[in-house]
């Protein structure tokens, strides 16, 4: 009989060095900020290898940029129901790695 092996998940530090499309899902911003919301989940990927690490890192620097209060959600499996400020919006995938990132006044 074969051995079976459990299924593989790919962690995010398997991501690293990949060249990843970000695919939109969801979007009220403009082109340059979410260029800065792909560039910098990018960065993030670099940096952490937990998703909750990572959300912090995304939700701080778009703090920085753009004036607080900013949130994000980072995971493969999550569901969602947001208000957000008009212009501050983005929902996304960078490979199998769902960004939610909102702005409330």
């Amino acid at each position: 009989m074969a051995e079976t092996k459990p299924p593989s998940s790919a962690g995010i530090t398997s991501l690293r060095g990949q060249n990843l499309n970000a695919v939109i899902k969801s979007v009220d911003m403009s082109e340059e900020m979410q260029q800065k919301a792909v560039d910098i989940v990018v960065l993030s990927l670099e940096k952490h290898d937990v998703e909750r690490d990572m959300a912090m890192f995304i939700k701080k620097e778009f703090d920085r940029l753009y004036g607080t209060t900013w949130h994000c959600v980072v995971g493969k499996n999550f569901g969602s129901f947001v208000t957000h400020e008009t212009k501050n919006f983005i929902y996304f995938y960078l490979g199998p790695i769902a960004i939610l990132l909102w702005k409330t006044s």
